[in-house]
């Protein structure tokens, strides 16, 4: 198993994964963050690059078993 230290977000990154969590799109996650799209974008890809996930799911997944996010 691996080490809950290497799955380290930032602080936008957590918020972003958390809205994800909450089922919203990247403009919809935007348009909350007053940021656009494309930035979100950017976290997300950034969160599943840390996380090595395949997608915007597997990332809640992986951030839910390590606690970065929570229910």
């Amino acid at each position: 198993m691996e080490n809950c230290r290497e799955y380290e977000l930032t602080e936008k990154e957590a918020v972003v994964l958390n809205w994800i969590k909450e089922g919203k799109s990247s403009w919809e996650i935007s348009k909350i963050l007053n940021c656009s799209k494309r930035v979100v974008d950017f976290h997300v890809s950034n969160i599943k690059d840390k996380l090595n996930a395949s997608s915007r799911a597997q990332a809640v997944a992986i951030g839910l078993q390590y606690q970065l996010i929570r229910f």
